[in-house]
């Protein structure tokens, strides 16, 4: 439930920004300041960067703008655990010490502005408050088309997202309760949080470019966290796979109906070329099936497993100065 004037805690995932890190958390710190001096907020509220074992300076320059201003607290994984395994150890590391969390990237295409009307919403109420693109003038026109591609095939495999929400959040301390409750090893938190059932709002914003470094999402990084978010959430795929093959049975049916009337009639022609193109087709077929029925299968191999979602290797200023 909102408080008055709640502790914040702003959840930064990172991975190889040591560029844009120096630039990132002083604009949220000045945020939060402008906040607290509102009221809106209280004057502890902090940061928390969680590194998701990077391979360049990322964990120096957390610990170095920790020593600059206390507020800034770090989280170091042992290894790379992948985006939504970080953002889930910063969000359980802070569920105890805050208020709310608000999960935001480290490259601040998400804007950051957007932080002042989502705790505006927290404090009437709201519990979770999704960040929403509400304009994508700047992207490519490729970029917008596969977007949009994005979020419906989710929506049409039965996976219920939020359109054009990513992972930039708020969530109040009871939400982050019921979703430590979550034990999957698969994770997909744009799935999982809508489905923890709580007040929810919206806040839309402009996306920026990044502050610097390079993008950690790519085309081919965004499919793949696309099927494993459907694969994670809905059997659909699989009923899909049952309802072609039915499908694919009443055209056998007619063909070889047809078949027996040309072969009874004297009229079969042999040929090679719709047997091949048959062949393949079906071959193919059969083939996406196995791979879908495939993933399904290695999800199941990783959950039984019950291996940890993360190991975290180091620090810095948490639960010592809160």
């Amino acid at each position: 439930m909102a408080v008055e004037k709640p502790l914040i805690a702003v959840v930064v995932p990172c991975y190889n920004e040591e560029e844009v890190l120096p630039i990132s958390i002083p604009k949220i710190l000045d945020i939060l300041d402008r906040m607290a001096v509102k009221g809106l907020v209280a004057r502890e509220s902090f940061v928390l960067c969680c590194d998701d074992g990077s391979k360049d300076a990322t964990w120096k320059v957390i610990n170095g703008l920790h020593s600059a201003d206390p507020r800034v607290k770090g989280l170091s994984l042992a290894h790379n655990r992948g985006h939504q395994n970080v953002l889930m150890a910063g969000l359980m590391t802070v569920r105890d010490l805050c208020d709310a969390a608000i999960s935001i990237d480290a490259d601040l295409q998400d804007d950051p502005e957007a932080m002042v009307e989502m705790v505006e919403k927290f404090n009437d109420g709201a519990e979770i408050v999704y960040g929403v693109r509400g304009d994508r003038s700047t992207d490519t026109r490729f970029k917008r088309l596969t977007a949009r591609g994005f979020y419906s095939f989710q929506n049409a495999m039965g996976l219920e997202t939020v359109y054009d929400h990513a992972d930039y959040r708020l969530m109040s301390r009871r939400a982050l309760e019921l979703l430590s409750r979550y034990g999957e090893r698969n994770l997909f938190l744009r799935g999982i949080v809508p489905q923890l059932g709580l007040t929810t709002a919206k806040v839309y914003y402009k996306r920026d470019a990044r502050a610097a470094g390079e993008s950690k999402y790519p085309f081919m990084k965004m499919l793949n966290f696309s099927i494993d978010g459907i694969t994670s959430f809905t059997s659909k795929p699989i009923r899909l796979i049952f309802m072609t093959g039915l499908v694919f049975l009443l055209l056998d049916l007619l063909v070889g109906a047809w078949v027996l009337t040309a072969y009874f009639t004297g009229q079969a022609i042999t040929g090679w070329s719709s047997l091949m193109l048959s062949v393949w087709f079906l071959g193919s077929l059969v083939l996406i099936a196995i791979g879908i029925v495939g993933e399904y299968i290695g999800k199941i191999f990783t959950e039984v497993k019950g291996r940890p979602l993360y190991a975290v290797k180091e620090e810095v200023g948490i639960g010592k100065t809160l």
